[in-house]
């Protein structure tokens, strides 16, 4: 799946959407930053919910916010396909998997490029998503960091879905080819151009 996130465009946000929306990406990828866990605050749960609130394809939510605890009731109204949130943001850890799980959502845990996928130990079996940060969390537009492939690898084994999120572009999805990947996230390289089906396109073609 090639999944598209909104986080930087030439178009404003609300038309960022729509034509992801409107794409042939297989998901919206969620990026939702509160100024704390990450330094870049970007949207409110409000607008959050109103942006998406008609959008048809499935939608991917990353949370990069202390306590995810207290957003994900009101995310769940979105119905989206997976909720995705980072350890070190919350001292309730299993409170989040399981709020998640009561919601029928797909629960996934996100690792940064400087961890080690032993964080994990003792929660694969209770989530259903990793999502491997291949740049630093917070910031759009940062290069392909190839280090995390080798993160890739140690869960290829796993009974779990993988996604990558950062610097992914029809440069670097190359590197991704002799990987097991289900989620593959692009932001500003589909869109900051004016042709989303044709840069969208070419990841699915090189992936």
């Amino acid at each position: 799946m090639i999944s598209v996130s909104y986080l930087k465009s030439i178009y404003n946000k609300k038309d960022t959407i729509k034509k992801i929306d409107e794409s042939i990406a297989d998901m919206i990828h969620v990026d939702l930053m509160d100024g704390l866990y990450v330094e870049n605050k970007n949207f409110t749960i409000d607008e959050v919910i109103d942006d998406l609130k008609d959008t048809i394809k499935p939608l991917d939510i990353h949370l990069m916010v202390n306590n995810p605890e207290i957003y994900i009731d009101e995310l769940a109204k979105l119905k989206p396909f997976a909720i995705t949130f980072h350890l070190d943001s919350t001292n309730k850890k299993d409170d989040v998997i399981n709020q998640i799980k009561d919601y029928n959502i797909k629960v996934g845990i996100a690792i940064n490029p400087d961890e080690n996928i032993s964080i994990l130990d003792g929660y694969l079996e209770l989530i259903d998503y990793v999502l491997v940060m291949s740049v630093v969390p917070g910031k759009g537009g940062q290069p392909f960091i190839k280090d995390v492939l080798d993160k890739i690898k140690q869960l290829e084994n796993k009974n779990i879905l993988i996604g990558i999120d950062g610097g992914i572009n029809s440069e670097s999805i190359t590197y991704l080819k002799n990987y097991k990947i289900d989620n593959i996230i692009s932001g500003s390289f589909v869109c900051m151009s004016d042709d989303y089906n044709m840069k969208i396109g070419e990841l699915k073609e090189r992936a």
